[in-house]
């Protein structure tokens, strides 16, 4: 667990959360419920206790908002530690409660 640790977030869809892995351990997690829209709720992070305290909450919700916007989604941040962190980090709110209403030019 030192600084050259090997630190992973990816997409489990099967169970709807990110997943935090160091050196091929999950440290973390981020759950998330999808809309019927582009937006995907984050409603809990968890850092496991062992982890705590290096930032890695941080990482994990930076690599799933990265992942996200690569994706054409937007947020709805429920978890207060999410909310926070994109509050923290403006280059994140072109991802909040951004909404694609249909729209009726040329008609």
């Amino acid at each position: 667990m030192g600084e050259a640790s090997e630190v992973v977030v990816r997409d489990n869809a099967v169970a709807s959360r990110y997943e935090l892995l160091v050196d091929g351990t999950r440290a973390g997690e981020l759950h998330y419920l999808p809309t019927r829209g582009d937006a995907v709720v984050l409603v809990h992070t968890e850092v496991a206790p062992e982890f705590e305290g290096r930032g890695l909450g941080g990482r994990l919700i930076a690599g799933a908002l990265q992942d996200l916007r690569a994706r054409g989604q937007s947020v709805i941040p429920v978890c207060p530690f999410a909310s926070a962190y994109l509050q923290r980090h403006p280059e994140y709110a072109d991802l909040l409660g951004r909404k694609k209403a249909p729209t009726r030019e040329g008609g």
